[in-house]
């Protein structure tokens, strides 16, 4: 008696998913992050120009040159601050962009192979409704012991840091700061005083860097690849309360219709 295949991942399809995402991190870092890759000489190149803007109104050797001197300074300082600013925005951005893309296109395969097999739309609407947890869930019921792996750990810590930069305090901040502080900066770094500690942090300090938008790129690639090229009916041996209804309601609706 033939297996039925409820899932189905094909090879061609998880490479167009895999360079899809590849080339989405590529040009983010092509066409902007390494536009910020000489803020120090920019800065400096700034506060150059306001020193010689500066000297053409006043003599710096009289005795508002300090002054004036540092006025310079102040304002290279300034656009050295606001332009680091804008590099961890623009690089949180990319890290929004390519997760919200990832968690869609996975939604997405969910949805079309539960409707080979199940036709309904209530089950539909309830997996892209679903939170992380309740897939992950699902996936482990499947028989995807997916939530003990190295990249669903960077995955998880990927959402929250998206969930705080986009609604800033709440519950991602709170797990964030519990689960991965890495990402929150702390202002007082070397100091070791009480103010340090990550209590004190919230979303204002939340950075990522090359390296670790490097590290949840390489997590979806990672969940990409590990993605079962079969999951069979046999494997299946119950299904989480959440699916379970929204497919009962699916088969009653059409009984009653």
């Amino acid at each position: 008696m033939s297996d039925y295949v409820l899932f189905q991942m094909c090879g061609p399809f998880r490479q167009s998913l895999i360079a899809g995402h590849r080339f989405y991190v590529e040009q983010a870092q092509k066409r902007l992050l390494s536009q910020f890759e000489d803020i120090d000489a920019e800065a400096d190149e700034v506060g150059r120009e306001a020193l010689e803007k500066n000297s053409a109104l006043y003599d710096l050797d009289h005795e508002n040159g300090d002054q004036l001197q540092e006025a310079a300074y102040d304002q290279m300082c300034e656009f050295h601050r606001l332009l680091t600013e804008m590099q961890d925005r623009t690089r949180l951005s990319a890290v929004a962009g390519m997760f919200h893309e990832w968690d869609k296109q996975f939604r997405d395969w969910l949805v079309r192979e539960i409707q080979r097999w199940h036709h309904g739309d209530i089950a539909a609407l309830k997996v892209w409704s679903a939170d992380f947890g309740q897939i992950a869930e699902l996936l482990e019921i499947l028989g995807w012991k997916i939530t003990s792996t190295d990249y669903f750990g960077q995955l998880d810590a990927c959402r929250l840091v998206v969930n705080v930069y986009k609604h800033g305090r709440g519950k991602s901040l709170d797990d964030l700061k519990q689960k991965f502080p890495e990402y929150l900066k702390d202002p007082f770094h070397g100091s070791g005083g009480m103010f340090s500690d990550v209590t004190h942090r919230d979303h204002k300090h939340l950075k990522v860097s090359n390296d670790q938008f490097q590290a949840f790129s390489d997590a979806i690639i990672a969940f990409w690849q590990a993605v079962p090229e079969n999951i069979f009916e046999s494997q299946v041996m119950d299904v989480p309360d959440w699916f379970g209804k929204a497919l009962l309601k699916d088969r009653n609706s059409r009984v009653t219709a």
